[in-house]
């Protein structure tokens, strides 16, 4: 199984170095069609960890499980599990995970002893 991961600054920068490493990751693995809808999973997920979490750094995982499927995982150590919720007309907030879902009905989080995974996977073109 291929991976790669990168531990970033819990700042709303950091979903643009996440973007850059899901990016590059699919590129080595020639899987570029999954660009468009895993820069808006991590970016929401990034986001999520930015806002919820109250540790200094998170980590951004994206590993390759088989060919044509990717993982997309953001780790923060606040142990709250989310929730989708109908945000409020006009709300600015409250949506991350409805964007989450959309791309990717396979999504969740992992409970940790000292925080927890969210995760989103995606899955390309099977090539021959």
């Amino acid at each position: 199984m291929a991976h790669v991961a990168e531990t970033l600054a819990r700042t709303p920068e950091s979903a643009a170095a996440a973007r850059r490493l899901l990016h590059d990751a699919l590129s080595t693995w020639g899987l570029e069609e999954l660009a468009e809808d895993g820069a808006l999973i991590v970016s929401e997920l990034v986001s999520n960890a930015v806002q919820h979490a109250r540790s200094r750094s998170l980590r951004i995982t994206v590993t390759r499980p088989e060919a044509a499927r990717v993982r997309i995982g953001v780790v923060d150590k606040s142990t709250k599990l989310p929730e989708i919720r109908e945000p409020g007309e006009g709300a600015e907030s409250g949506r991350g995970l409805t964007l989450v879902a959309g791309p990717a009905p396979n999504w969740g989080a992992d409970p940790l002893p000292w925080g927890k995974r969210m995760w989103a996977e995606l899955r390309g073109k099977e090539r021959g």
